[in-house]
């Protein structure tokens, strides 16, 4: 495996970790929207880091979604709760940031927090096979 394969997966798996961190501070300081962006961050830099190993990417966040979900959702390598988890986490990171008049809970944010720890292990954890090959 190319070198640079992994150094990008770990790269992006480490901003994955980065983001639940500011997301947790966030949450602690009652921001919760500002804590639902970070936390559909970090889901969404552990999914680039595990399409490294593809050496796919793309500019838009649907792009990288139906990629996931084509290739590592229908196939059966990942359980289809990370799909959900992925979509879910989208979609209510886009309410928050884009509509007027949204107001984030702390019940939504901590959610999000959650289901964000469970989609990052997962990811890490496939990483780390992919790393050990």
């Amino acid at each position: 495996m190319d070198d640079f394969i992994k150094e990008l997966a770990l790269y992006r798996i480490e901003k994955a970790k980065t983001d639940l961190e500011a997301s947790k501070i966030l949450f602690d300081n009652g921001l919760y929207s500002q804590s639902l962006n970070r936390s559909y961050y970090s889901i969404f830099h552990a999914v680039r880091a595990v399409l490294a190993f593809e050496q796919f990417d793309s500019k838009k966040h649907s792009g990288i979604i139906a990629y996931f979900n084509r290739h590592f959702i229908n196939t059966g390598i990942f359980d289809r709760k990370y799909s959900k988890i992925l979509i879910g986490a989208e979609r209510i990171r886009n309410k928050s940031d884009y509509d007027d008049f949204y107001i984030a809970s702390g019940e939504d944010a901590e959610k999000q927090l959650q289901n964000a720890e469970e989609f990052i292990d997962a990811m890490y954890e496939y990483v780390e096979k992919k790393l050990s090959i």
